[in-house]
Formats: structure tokens, C-alpha cells, sequence
């Protein structure tokens, strides 16, 4: 009697911890990223009352009689099963489609979340909205972005109104079409717009001139009426660019007000010659003046892009991601954060959509993964369970008083 009683004080004590559990995740029905948890159970040890005994020649074996002592908890695991994800229209709420942890810093250690909540703090930080703690992840240099590495995560800065500064022109590509039917001694003039190292616009007129010799064209580049440099271009009988001589062109410093002396190579490649109206033009040019940053969006492999006013686009980060073997092996730290433990697995760091990760979601949250209707039907195999063993307690009290009661 006494074992009984002991029995159903541990599925009393265990069926407790599950509703405890149960509880927790109805509680964080709604709480973004949150993840599930599940209890087992598992026999405690028994109490052998005779032990098996082996067959003879005449007479079969026995098996053994054992008691059984209760019960324990077997595992409360986590279920890292994907949430719904929520559109919010933050520009940086960040869900995860797939696996993988945001990696956070907090002091000299790393932590690791699925909730993307995230902010631009005062300095420019992004950081989770709840505890303040820099998202990881790589910044750009001049617009390019690194090799993306464990080895050089860093805190994520995007600062609005932040300048950038002005880039002189150092190539023009130029493309479509000079007419093959001009005549010896026509002229096409193009103007390019440029900007010098100071940012301020410059204009060079480019000058492509008809020559005697079949498919064959000169050009020449001027600016403020002085010329710079000229040079010659060959065509072949299909229409296409055979070769040129001379493909640049320097704004000599004294010319320039103060700004560098500005050299530009120019790209013929896009040239052609066929007996068509012409139409060349310049269709790109690297410079730009300074500007400073207007706005940035985030994509699904989490590259932050930003405007500028000067309407250059650059990349200015990437946030980086963590990866367990087994990601029910994190503990829990609160505040849906998380540390590695010895069975987690190694952290594996990467970008979105690769090393098995998943892909960012921008402007959205992921969801808690709780099933209302699992929890609730687990609530009430729980509570029948509690019952149960209560009612094996009063029982055994019941016995135990009608054993006492044999003295009277």
C-alpha cells in the first residue's frame, strides 16, 4: 500500500510539471517565435519480488515479479516546427522561413533568438526590440559586403542621413548604333555627363567623326572646347566592333577647380554599325556625387540595402545566422533567447539560404507554433491523469485505515 501511495505521489508531482508546461504554452500563444513543449513520461524503477529462474530438463522457467515504483519525467523538449509568419510591415521585423537562429550579442557572448522583433536603437543599432542586444552580422565597405564567416560577425549600424562621399567618373559604357550609311566627314556628337571628384557635374562632348576607310570611325573628346584626346574605332562587314585605338580620356587638374584631374576609360563593346538611324549613347557611368542615406530595405537572404539621395544604391550589411545539429538541445535563456549547451551541436554560421538555413522574411514576424487544439486536448488526458492518481492516494489512505482499524 505504501508503494502505491508513493506511486501516485510521483504521477501526482509529474502530471503537475506537465500541465505547468501545457500552461506555459497556452500562456505564449501569441508571443512572436515562441516554441512549443512537450513532456514525457518514463517508468521509475521497480521493486523485484522474485527474480526469473532458468528451465530444466522437466519443468519451464519463471519469470520475474517485479513492482513498479511510480513514475518520472522522461524529456521536456521543445518542438522547433516553423510558426506562421505574420506580415507587419516593419521594415525591420525579419521572420525565419526554415532553419536557423538570429545571432545576437550580449557582452562577449553570442545568443541566439528566432523571435526578429527588431529596431533601430539611437546610435543606429539594430537590436531586438526587447532586450536591446545588437543583431549580428557582416557590414560592408564601400558598398560590397564580405565574405560572410564566423570569424567576422559584427553588430549591425545603419544610420540614416549618414553621407557618403562623392566618386569622380572613371568609366563611360556606351552602346547602340552608328549608321553605317553616313558619309565621309559626318559627325554625331554625344554629351556625357560626369561628376569630378568633388562631386560637381561635368559635361565632355564626344565626337565621332566618319572617316574614307570603309566601317572605319574617329572620335575625339572635348571639354570646355579644348581637346582631350582622340582615337579610332574599326567596325567589320557584319555590322559588329572589330577593334579600337585609344579608349580614354584625362580632364586635365587645372581645368577642374580644385577637384583631381579625372581620367575615363571609355567602353565601346556596345557599339555597332549598320545601316540604321544612329542612336549611341551612354548607358552607364560610375560616378556620382555625395548624398547621404534616405531609407533601406532588407531582402530574403537579409542583405540591407540602402538609397542614397545622389540615387546610388548600396549594400551596407547581412545578417548572419546560426545553425544547430540539434536545436532542441539549446537552453533556454527567457525572453525567447537562447545559449548553446553541450548537445546542441556545433554552431554552424552563415547567410541566409545556405549551409541548410533558412531564408529571411522581410517586414514580418514568424508566429509561436502552439496548437490551441493539441494543448487543450493534452490538458485534459493531463487532468484525468492527476485524477487518476489522486484518487490511487485516497485508496491507499482508505487501506491503510481500515488496517489500523483491525486493532479495535
Amino acid at each position: 500500500m505504501m508503494r502505491s501511495m508513493f506511486s501516485g505521489v510521483s504521477g501526482l508531482r509529474n502530471h503537475q510539471t506537465r500541465m505547468d508546461v501545457i500552461g506555459n504554452n497556452i500562456a505564449n500563444v501569441n508571443t512572436v517565435g515562441f516554441k512549443a513543449s512537450r513532456v514525457t513520461f518514463r517508468q521509475m524503477f521497480s521493486q523485484t519480488l522474485q527474480g526469473a529462474s532458468r528451465p530444466t530438463n522437466d519443468r519451464g522457467g519463471t519469470n520475474p515479479m517485479q513492482v513498479g515504483l511510480g513514475m518520472r519525467l522522461g524529456s521536456i523538449t521543445p518542438t522547433f516546427t516553423p510558426g506562421n509568419v505574420q506580415t507587419t510591415g516593419s521594415e525591420t521585423d525579419l521572420a525565419l522561413a526554415g532553419n536557423g537562429f538570429f545571432i545576437l550579442r550580449d557582452g562577449n557572448r553570442l545568443i541566439y533568438t528566432r523571435a526578429g522583433n527588431f529596431i533601430i536603437d539611437g546610435e543606429g543599432y539594430l537590436v531586438d526590440a526587447a532586450n536591446g542586444l545588437r543583431v549580428q552580422g557582416w557590414m560592408a565597405s564601400s558598398g560590397v559586403l564580405p565574405t560572410p564567416g564566423a570569424g567576422n560577425l559584427r553588430d549591425i549600424r545603419i544610420r540614416l542621413g549618414e553621407a557618403i562621399p562623392a566618386r569622380a567618373t572613371t568609366r563611360v559604357e556606351l552602346a547602340d548604333n552608328l549608321d553605317a550609311a553616313a558619309q565621309e566627314g559626318d559627325e554625331v556628337r554625344l554629351t556625357l555627363d560626369l561628376w569630378d571628384s568633388l562631386g560637381r557635374p561635368r559635361s565632355v562632348e564626344l565626337v565621332f567623326t566618319r572617316t574614307a576607310a570603309d566601317n572605319h570611325w574617329n572620335w575625339a573628346a572635348y571639354y570646355d572646347g579644348t581637346k582631350l584626346n582622340n582615337g579610332a574605332i574599326r567596325f567589320g562587314a557584319d555590322g559588329s566592333l572589330v577593334n579600337v585605338f585609344r579608349d580614354s580620356f584625362t580632364i586635365p587638374a587645372a581645368q577642374l577647380d580644385g577637384a583631381s584631374a579625372m581620367t575615363v576609360n571609355l567602353n565601346f563593346s556596345g557599339l555597332t554599325q549598320y545601316a540604321a538611324p544612329t542612336t549611341v549613347k551612354m548607358i552607364s557611368q560610375d560616378g556620382y556625387p555625395a548624398g547621404e542615406l534616405q531609407r533601406f530595405s532588407i531582402d530574403t537572404a537579409g542583405v540591407i540595402t540602402g538609397a542614397f539621395s545622389n540615387g546610388i544604391t548600396w549594400q551596407l550589411a547581412q545578417v548572419a545566422l546560426a545553425g544547430f545539429t540539434n536545436p532542441a538541445g539549446l537552453i533556454d535563456q527567457g525572453g525567447g533567447l537562447f545559449m548553446e549547451s553541450n548537445n546542441s551541436g556545433a554552431r554552424v554560421v552563415g547567410a541566409a539560404g545556405t549551409s541548410g538555413l533558412g531564408d529571411i522574411v522581410p517586414s514580418s514576424l514568424e508566429m509561436s507554433n502552439v496548437d490551441l487544439s493539441q494543448e487543450f486536448t493534452d490538458m485534459i488526458v493531463t487532468q484525468r491523469g492527476f485524477q487518476a492518481n489522486a484518487r490511487v492516494i485516497t485508496t491507499s489512505d482508505e487501506m491503510l485505515q481500515e488496517l489500523v482499524n483491525l486493532r479495535r
